[in-house]
């Protein structure tokens, strides 16, 4: 990135998700590069003269939509190219600016769509699984461990084996990599 950028990016060499930290007014103020290539795609974020406006006008085109005289909303998936992308948002707490006014900031996670026949939404609907059963179930297909995702979870290890538990008995299967193999192969 060039250094006259105002933005600063955070490195994203180990993730696979695109990440956005978004100011009240939706524009970027943190990022890694994963999402700038996401957003910017068939171009290069390099080839880019000023990438803070390119960015800002992208987020309000892509990743929002306005429904009327309410606030924009952020839209739960988007095309890039070829590929398809989950949108996530968080909302962040709020801070006080030097006006003395608080301002909001947003977290956005861009998250690509598997290629093949896994679907975290058809496997949950499939199988009636609860939303927290579909969490460890996301943990587990990325190969955690009990001890991990109960980490991740911020829920004890036990915890994690009472939901796989439930998600064999309503999947059919005995083991972990049971689970697994039912949610690769599973389609409407």
């Amino acid at each position: 990135m060039p250094a006259t950028q105002s933005i600063q990016c955070i490195d994203g060499a180990t993730t696979s998700e695109g990440f956005l930290l978004l100011d009240s007014a939706l524009r970027p103020v943190f990022f890694n590069r994963l999402a700038v290539e996401i957003l910017v795609y068939p171009q290069k974020p390099e080839s880019l003269k000023d990438l803070k406006s390119f960015l800002a006008a992208k987020i309000h085109t892509t990743l929002f939509q306005v429904q009327g005289a309410r606030a924009p909303s952020l839209v739960s998936e988007f095309q890039s190219g070829r590929r398809r992308y989950k949108c996530r948002a968080y909302r962040l707490g709020t801070q006080v600016n030097g006006n003395g006014h608080g301002e909001a900031s947003v977290a956005v996670i861009l998250e690509r769509f598997s290629g093949g026949s896994l679907s975290l939404d058809q496997v949950g609907d499939r199988f009636h699984l609860t939303i927290r059963e579909q969490e460890v179930l996301k943990h587990l297909l990325v190969g955690r461990t009990t001890k991990e995702i109960a980490t991740g979870m911020e829920i004890s290890p036990h915890t994690v084996k009472a939901f796989l538990r439930m998600i064999m008995v309503k999947m059919g299967v005995s083991t972990r990599s049971g689970i697994v193999g039912k949610a690769f192969t599973t389609r409407l």
